[in-house]
């Protein structure tokens, strides 16, 4: 029986006393880390001892063990047996499942696929979610014992009985399991055989246990393990037992029957702490009786059929539920180290629950009173095998149990230790230059931050001939009594590169999968200030103390790591954390001796970051009674603290690259979901990395730590929203955000404290290393997390994923990340362009829901048109739709034989829906007067009537017969948007050398006319259509809300300018005042019409501009300033910012604000969020560069193919057009001289044969634009194509047939 089940009782009290008990039991018997007696003086400074028994390593890796083998108990219970309740609603619960089946038959999940789900269901986040409400503990052994058989192991030859280890007998299908008598459970006589809580705190001092080491990968004999103790009795005659398993059928083609149906995951079951209890007693009734068989008192199954399996919801009785209690084999992530280098801890099984409490005079203090109420924690832990007690005959003086000084080098009978290890082989120093990845021997690290090993091969540097030699080193330990568990409190640089170097030098560190796999010597500057063991280096190392090292460093890091204050002293001096990549170095150690146990002491600290701050636990702040009490929170400064030092852990997990192309195309290839650069991908690296980067990301401990601190992101983020609804807040000054926390920790330039010394090529490398690696961390949680919806949610890891990812596009300047570095085009490979952004438009974002489109940055650019044009056209189909159907019911009343009558009243009805019906806008356009045309006709329009297609009917007034099908369209744009911009009209102004238009300032015209002009360009952009014009980017800026403050937002427009305003900002005053090199005054000076206007700027004010539309009384030049001050160093900065404002705002404040809402007349307000600037001018101008070479490639042929003559002495005359006549060709064939966005591949480009001419005259060539298709015939030679379509080209006006 467990511990849980040997107990009766319910509530938090009981569930207390329980805690209690384990804690209790644990403190005996596990083997306590002490500082071992070789350590160097600077450790014993930081050394600390450990009251807490959770805050032991190896007591939190045994109740976590328990806890994942009670979960996976519940699982297999509600899987196969149910709550027993008629109205239970949990999925997975059987109750639920014969619910929802009714009548109908229900087949019952048999042993293997219970415990595969509860494997699978117990290693997901927060497992208790999962877990019926309504479910019972489960109680007595279960299941999986039945089939097993028990009785004596008959005599084998020697060569047999000293493998001491499971035999098959040939041509049997029975398994056997031998156990002998150091394996086999024995009962401890104890004086008392209950315990109380009141004794709890008492425990006595456990026996010693069996340790066993690794050296080198392999299992060292127990007999090494137990040199320095007295060797036990002999054993007792019973001394093998036989277990056999009973023969079972199973179907041999299913993966889960031969994978979960396996003895290895049989004994998941069989050693839970409820069976083991039940297989304990009867071994051991076994050898007491000297009985041949003895099987189990529950019917054992042949196989599942007889299970059970198909139960009938309608006649099925109430069952007893029976626990099954499987252990996740793989789950024990936390201490998979353990298990790779051969190393287990030592146990003791127990027959009763009073075995685990034992009060004497002699028993070690337990200070555990005050921690009596805290709860236990699930996760995954180290096995320990309950097979291999120590029985009570093993028992030693307690000197040589606990006492590390008493561990010596000699065995009991004096005698030196003949069978140590031999002394390590001096290493060899690999040295890793930039920009190589493979390392040879031989090779020094002149330049590189640190040495590094390979990892295919075994090189542990010695520092025996740095080392003082030491010749006695005295014990001053206390006695056994009195002792505690020791640690280090915080770490330092030296002391992380001691405790790896004794890790990798001793063969103790794990083994794992990171690259690379060692580092071999630390950065400059440290080795020589270091600190090292004291030993003798003419004697091999003892294996003991290699043992008592790695129980040390393992305390040392959870102790470290593991609480939130320590990690905070470790990683901040006064008050401010050290440098980036100092810290990423301690990770980058750390993680490559013990990575499981970093990972996971790190998760175990994050969750400090879910505690409320302690304004909401103010008793007088009313959201107090939502959080409970929980002293050790955190302000918000002090959590990015924590989270910037696990996500550097994360970010040193990652391959150790030295070139940053080579981040950013391992970035690029996992933002599409792929593991391998396949060919045509967007990057190109070797397999080799590429799978380096998969088994660092698809991590479980690293991926679970990821999930846990991006959840904690939002989670902060609604704890400041209730700080600021909180009425009786104490003050009103509000924290930073815990994301412009980490975030500004990150930025280039910052002055931190530098531990580590390196090189400036070593400092800019790592500036981009890490918010790379970040994104990419942030992109794999949400790959993880994602259920191939768009609306995804808004907390959690996913959401906490999407706000990290926004606060870094928001800093990309400073974070030095380009925007193609966000995109994770996975996404938009696999939702629908045409659902995407239509159910954007109708989503509306929580903070618990959120769609993907919120956060246009990480899609394509061209996917981002794509939905952009879909979103506006969805609005465009709509509006036909409904137009369509009216008309089509107009039709129906206004018919003969309909029920209306009388003609008068249909022609009146049909006149007052004819705009209403109208499936098109359709203007009627003279060329004579296009501008004027356009203004009258969309003067006033409804709304209604934008939405809908736009036909053109361009000319017909002077005989042309063209037919709009987009051709007549482009025309009529061109001919519009080049009227309205002259600068003749007086609107607007054109730069002589950038040819870049803008607002002209004071203009005579009225605004409605801007408002026009902006309804043109909206139409134009609406029906999918570019236009022929030149706007800088501060426009586009301004029409999406953007600030434009910066001297870049204006150098595309006013080149000129900004070079002066750059060189007054960046004027060194050593060379003269501001004021006396650059006679500045504080004012903005433009010429309007002649006259001279200038107003002195300021920036505290709303100040507005003089327009010739408010009927001035008094000239513009009156207002003039007459003394306005000087710019000086002091406001120069100042001034800068004030006449970019002035520039583009204040001076063109009304035309601006007219403009913009004609252009968003016609466009969906929510659609324009999906652009940038540089998209949205892309799509509204195009490219103005015309690649012959891509256009080539990307036409087609209609009658001939692209070897023919004609065609390739097309392709040979207009490769040497300059830039006009390649603008001419574009805009004969399609009616645009511009390139849309997306480049040629969006172009419709067909060279189509129109007969053949033989003579020097004939037909010119001619085109469809409306289909972009040129009518090319085929003359006689190159230089009659020459002609010809030189004429066609410069002649090239009206529509024949467009």
């Amino acid at each position: 029986m467990t511990q849980e089940s040997s107990h009766s009782g319910h509530g938090p009290a009981h569930a207390n006393d329980l805690e209690a008990r384990i804690l209790a039991a644990l403190w005996e018997e596990v083997p306590f880390p002490r500082l071992p007696s070789d350590a160097p003086p600077e450790l014993k400074a930081l050394v600390v001892e450990i009251e807490n028994p959770r805050k032991i390593y190896t007591i939190h890796r045994a109740i976590r063990r328990h806890s994942l083998q009670l979960l996976i108990e519940k699982f297999i219970s509600q899987l196969r047996y149910g709550c027993g309740y008629d109205d239970c609603t949990t999925p997975s619960c059987f109750s639920c499942r014969r619910r929802l089946a009714g009548k109908a038959p229900i087949r019952r999940y048999s042993p293997t696929s219970a415990r595969t789900l509860a494997v699978q269901m117990a290693g997901q986040d927060n497992p208790e979610l999962n877990i019926c409400p309504n479910l019972d503990t489960p109680r007595g052994p279960s299941d999986a014992i039945k089939p097993l058989i028990f009785g004596p192991k008959p005599r084998l030859p020697k060569n047999e009985l000293s493998n001491g280890r499971s035999t098959r007998k040939s041509g049997s299908s029975v398994r056997a399991t031998v156990l002998d008598d150091k394996q086999l459970p024995r009962r401890r006589s104890q004086s008392n055989t209950g315990a109380t809580p009141a004794t709890l705190s008492q425990p006595r001092l456990s026996v010693p246990e069996r340790r066993s080491c690794s050296h080198g990968g392999r299992r060292e004999p127990a007999s090494k393990e137990l040199e320095d103790v007295p060797s036990p009795p002999p054993p007792s005659p019973a001394s093998r037992v036989l277990i056999n398993e009973r023969p079972i059928r199973k179907d041999y083609r299913s993966f889960a029957a031969n994978m979960f149906g396996t003895v290895a995951f049989k004994m998941l079951e069989w050693l839970a702490p409820n069976n083991m209890e039940a297989i304990s007693s009867k071994a051991a009734n076994t050898v007491d009786c000297g009985s041949k068989v003895s099987t189990s008192t529950n019917a054992s199954t042949v196989d599942d059929s007889d299970d059970g399996l198909f139960v009938s919801s309608a006649s099925m009785a109430e069952q007893d539920v029976e626990p099954l209690s499987p252990r996740n084999q793989e789950a024990d992530h936390t201490n998979s180290h353990a298990h790779a280098n051969g190393q287990s801890y030592p146990t003791r099984s127990r027959a009763n629950s009073s075995t685990r409490v034992r009060t004497s005079s002699t028993s070690r203090p337990l200070a555990a009173d005050r921690f009596s109420e805290v709860r236990l924690t699930d996760g995954f832990a180290e096995p320990i095998s309950p097979l291999s007690p120590v029985s009570k005959v093993d028992k030693v003086p307690k000197r040589l149990v606990r006492s590390t000084s008493s561990i010596s080098r000699q065995r009991p009978n004096g005698k030196p230790i003949d069978d140590a290890l031999n002394q390590d082989p001096q290493g060899i120093q690999v040295g890793l230059e930039n920009g190589v990845r493979s390392p040879g021997p031989g090779d020094e690290n002149t330049d590189g931050f640190f040495s590094v090993g390979d990892s295919r091969e075994s090189l542990i540097s010695d520092d025996r001939s740095e080392s003082p030699l030491e010749q006695d080193i005295p014990s001053d330990e206390p006695e056994a009594e009195d002792i505690l568990p020791q640690g280090l409190s915080h770490f330092n640089i030296h002391t992380v590169d001691l405790l790896c170097h004794i890790l990798q030098q001793d063969g103790t560190a794990e083994n794992h999968l990171l690259e690379p796999q060692r580092i071999i010597s630390p950065p400059k500057g440290t080795r020589e200030n270091g600190v090292w063991r004291r030993r003798k280096a003419q004697l091999p190392y003892p294996h003991n103390l290699r043992l008592e090292w790695k129980l040390f460093i393992e305390q040392s890091i959870f102790n470290v790591l593991s609480d939130p204050h320590s990690i905070l002293e470790t990683f901040t001096t006064r008050g401010e954390l050290i440098d980036s990549q100092s810290i990423w170095y301690y990770m980058l150690r750390l993680t490559r001796v013990a990575p499981s146990l970093v990972f996971d002491s790190l998760w175990t600290a994050s969750e400090s970051l879910f505690a409320p701050p302690k304004a909401l636990q103010s008793a007088r702040s009313p959201t107090a009674n939502f959080f409970p009490q929980r002293p050790r929170s955190l302000t918000n400064e002090e959590a990015g603290f924590v989270l910037s030092v696990c996500f550097h852990a994360l970010v040193a997990a990652a391959p150790v690259v030295f070139d940053a192309s080579q981040l950013f195309d391992m970035s690029r290839i996992r933002s599409r979901g792929l593991t391998l650069s396949e060919s045509g991908a967007v990057a190109r690296q070797p397999s080799s990395l590429c799978l380096e980067y998969e088994d660092v990301f698809t991590d479980d401990l690293a991926l679970r730590l990821a999930r846990r601190l991006l959840a904690a992101i939002p989670t902060r983020k609604h704890f400041d929203e209730l700080i600021e609804l909180d009425q009786d807040s104490e003050d009103g000054t509000t924290e930073p955000d815990i994301l412009e926390v980490f975030l500004s920790h990150l930025e280039p330039g910052r002055e931190q404290q530098q531990t580590v010394e390196s090189s400036r090529t070593e400092r800019e490398l790592h500036e981009k290393r890490v918010p790379i690696l970040l994104l990419d961390w942030a992109r794999t949680v949400m790959l993880n997390e994602w259920e191939g919806r768009p609306d995804v949610p808004g907390d959690g890891p996913f959401g906490g994923a999407l706000s990290l990812i926004e606060a870094m596009y928001q800093k990309r300047n400073s974070l030095l990340l380009a925007d193609v570095a966000f995109r994770t085009e996975y996404f938009g490979d696999r939702l629908d362009a045409i659902d995407l952004p239509v159910s954007w438009l109708a989503f509306n974002s929580s903070r618990q829901k959120a769609h993907l489109l919120d956060y246009p940055y990480i899609f394509h650019p061209s996917s981002l048109v794509s939905y952009f044009r879909a979103a506006n056209f969805s609005r465009m189909s709509r509006s036909y739709e409904e137009s369509s159907s009216l008309q089509t019911r107009i039709t129906a009343i206004i018919a003969t034989d309909s029920l209306v009558t009388d003609q008068h009243q249909k022609g009146v009805l049909q006149d007052l829906l004819k705009v209403a019906s109208a499936k098109f806008l359709i203007l009627d356009i003279g060329r004579k007067s296009v501008i004027k045309d356009a203004f009258d006709q969309l003067w006033r329009r409804q709304e209604r009537e934008l939405m809908r297609p736009l036909k053109v009917h361009l000319g017909e007034d002077t005989g042309e017969e063209g037919f709009d099908s987009g051709g007549v369209q482009q025309e009529f744009f061109r001919l519009a948007i080049a009227e309205a911009l002259d600068p003749a009209y007086g609107a607007f102004t054109v730069d002589d050398r950038t040819r870049m238009t803008w607002f002209r300032p004071g203009s005579l015209e009225p605004e409605w006319k801007f408002e026009l002009v902006g309804l043109l360009m909206s139409l134009a952009v609406f029906n999918g259509l570019t236009l022929p014009v030149t706007f800088p980017k501060a426009l586009y800026m301004k029409l999406l809300g953007e600030p434009v403050t910066e001297l870049h937002h204006i150098a595309d427009g006013w080149p000129d300018l900004a070079n002066g305003l750059t060189t007054l900002q960046e004027w060194d005053e050593s060379q003269g005042a501001v004021e006396d090199i650059f006679a500045r005054t504080y004012e903005f000076s433009i010429d309007m019409f002649g006259q001279p206007v200038s107003r002195e700027m300021d920036s505290s004010k709303h100040p507005s501009w003089p327009q010739f539309s408010q009927h001035l009384t008094e000239p513009l030049s009156a207002g003039n300033p007459e003394d306005a001050p000087l710019v000086t160093g002091d406001n120069r900065e100042a001034y800068v910012s004030d006449y970019i404002r002035y520039l583009t705002d204040v001076s063109v404040a009304p035309q601006f604000a007219a403009f913009a809402r004609g252009f968003r007349a016609c466009l969906d307000a929510k659609s324009l969020r999906l652009l940038t600037p540089a998209l949205l001018q892309s799509l509204v101008e195009g490219t103005q560069e015309i690649d012959i070479g891509e256009l080539r490639r990307a036409a087609r042929y209609v009658g001939w193919d692209a070897s023919h003559r004609a065609v390739r002495d097309f392709w040979a005359v207009v490769k040497r057009y300059d830039a006009p006549m390649r603008r001419r060709l574009l805009e004969f064939v399609t009616a645009s001289d511009r390139v849309p966005v997306g480049g040629m591949r969006n172009v419709q480009f067909v060279v189509q044969r129109n007969g053949q001419e033989d003579g020097d005259a004939g037909h010119l060539p001619t085109a469809y634009t409306c289909y972009g298709t040129l009518l090319l015939p085929e003359y006689r030679d190159r230089e009659v194509l020459r002609e010809r379509l030189a004429m066609a080209l410069e002649n090239a006006q009206g529509f024949g047939f467009a």
